[in-house]
């Protein structure tokens, strides 16, 4: 560079720095505050929110390199500010209105989620992604449940490793192709039995490398399994990228009632749309005589749930022996048994979705 050094040659370079979720650069993000040259010296003040700190090494490091590449500096101090308030649920986290980044390609993003576990939120996930596979849709699946990724052994890929692609902020995850779908889960990088012991920070970082640094391509619809309960994976992804609407999966007992309100009003406080409540578990089919129906778990909580909240209650899906079988054999009952009351239920669901998010879209 000719001339002296200033500080807005130092936001120049500095703009290579980039958070390898959105790709955005330090300074876009409002994480680099302070800019500051006085030769030999360059002195930038690094303050990042919570789901971005472990990064931070590395963009100390990058802060450090591309600084002492410009004429006549030969110091640079990197000073830690504190970590910006976060505000309102749905903040950015630095100090600025949310601006929430699309995923390249893909068009629409709805959560299926649950206020407790147990309750099938996985089996609805996957079901849902593949029915909405057979209705003609590009579909992609995200198993964001870090502790809990099932829906490998669901989708019959649990001893598959997905190809990565590049290295540090540059790598790629390539999404497995499986039962129609693509789909992306932690269980297809851990050991079965290895268990994932994260804190907030580590979490969000994971989600938003699945979201953006995964080779996507075009999907109509990327269906989003949030683990159960009102936790980090819920504001991570809430925080990151436009939903077209959330799912709430509940069960017919009134004891799920409880968690399930907490999930629902969370998305509400958020801004997202709840499309409506899926009630899992609602009979027991018995596989010699399908036009009897036992209600083990009791009844109406789904509906009950839906009316409270005004929003439509979208399937009441029973238990069937196949469902679970197919399930442990990596086989969706939708693939496995197209003509099964589940499957029809699902496929129902499904239509439901689309008509909801075409509906959407022209209001």
């Amino acid at each position: 560079m000719e001339g002296m050094t200033s500080s807005e040659n130092a936001r120049v370079v500095l703009g290579r720095v980039k958070d390898s979720g959105s790709g955005k650069s330090l300074l876009e993000l409002g994480w680099l505050d302070q800019v500051r040259v006085d030769l030999p010296k360059a002195v930038v003040r690094l303050s990042l929110p919570n789901f971005a700190q472990s990064q931070r090494s590395r963009f100390a490091e990058e802060i450090k390199d591309v600084l002492s590449q410009l004429d006549g500096i030969d110091d640079v101090q990197i000073e830690l500010g504190s970590s910006p308030s976060q505000g309102e649920i749905g903040s950015a986290g630095h100090g600025e209105t949310n601006v929430l980044q699309s995923i390249p390609g893909v068009k629409k993003v709805i959560a299926v989620s649950s206020g407790k576990g147990g309750v099938g939120k996985s089996t609805v996930a996957v079901n849902l992604a593949c029915s909405l596979s057979k209705k003609g849709l590009k579909v992609g699946l995200l198993d964001a449940d870090i502790y809990g990724p099932n829906t490998p052994i669901m989708l019959g890929v649990s001893d598959v490793t997905p190809e990565v692609r590049g290295s540090g902020s540059a790598q790629e995850i390539v999404p497995l192709k499986t039962c129609g779908i693509s789909m992306i889960s932690m269980g297809l990088l851990i050991d079965d039995h290895q268990p994932v012991i994260w804190r907030g920070p580590m979490l969000n970082g994971i989600i938003r490398q699945f979201l953006y640094q995964a080779c996507w391509g075009e999907l109509d619809v990327l269906v989003v399994d949030l683990p159960p309960g009102t936790g980090d994976a819920q504001l991570s992804l809430a925080q990151a990228v436009p939903m077209a609407g959330a799912l709430i999966v509940t069960t017919p007992q009134q004891l799920s009632l409880q968690d399930s309100r907490r999930g629902l009003a969370m998305f509400r406080q958020m801004g997202i749309p709840v499309l409506g409540v899926v009630e899992n578990m609602s009979v027991f089919v018995t596989p010699d005589k399908p036009e009897r129906r036992y209600k083990l778990f009791g009844s109406g909580g789904g509906k009950q749930l839906a009316e409270e909240n005004g929003v439509p209650l979208l399937a009441q899906i029973p238990m069937e022996i196949p469902l679970q079988e197919d399930c442990n054999k990596g086989l969706p009952i939708v693939i496995s048994r197209p003509d099964s009351i589940s499957a029809n239920v699902f496929l129902t669901l499904a239509q439901k979705i689309i008509d909801s998010l075409v509906k959407m879209s022209k209001e």
